[in-house]
């Protein structure tokens, strides 16, 4: 999901500020909810009410993951799905290592041809053989040809 822009964010800290400077004008915080959703053209009065709820989780007021922890663990789930690949590429490649010795360019090929579908791509592959230390980069504009540097 793409970062919210800043109008957006200051759209919903304002929506946020208003519905508690507006709220004792209404029976219940959803009328209040409601008004403001309306008067500042907010699509539904849910989606103002979530606002809300995040603002006071953020503030401490309400039990709930913060803004700030669920984008440490978005960042969390995202290293912990790049080295759960790693380790698979270097599952795949553990017959390189074994040898102690660097494999040929064609083998390295071979390999990432035949691998480059199930790890995202020839990139990936590069950066992970290379941090252990079988050096290799891609060609700037080739598409996905692979430059051994041996």
């Amino acid at each position: 999901m793409a970062r919210p822009s800043p109008d957006l964010l200051e759209l919903c800290r304002g929506a946020v500020r208003m519905v508690a400077e507006v709220r004792p004008d209404y029976d219940t915080e959803w009328a209040a909810m409601k008004a403001v959703a309306v008067k500042l053209g907010i699509g539904t009065t849910e989606t103002l009410r979530k606002w809300v709820r995040q603002d006071e989780i953020d503030a401490g007021t309400r039990p709930g993951t913060t803004t700030e922890e669920s984008a440490q663990i978005k960042a969390m789930k995202k290293e912990i799905a790049e080295l759960k690949r790693a380790n698979e590429i270097l599952k795949a490649a553990a017959s390189f290592f074994r040898s102690r010795t660097r494999p040929a360019t064609h083998t390295l090929v071979a390999f990432i041809d035949e691998h480059k579908g199930r790890f995202g791509g020839v990139e990936p592959i590069c950066r992970v053989l290379t941090d252990h230390d079988c050096k290799m980069r891609l060609i700037p504009g080739s598409g996905h040809r692979v430059s051994c540097d041996e």
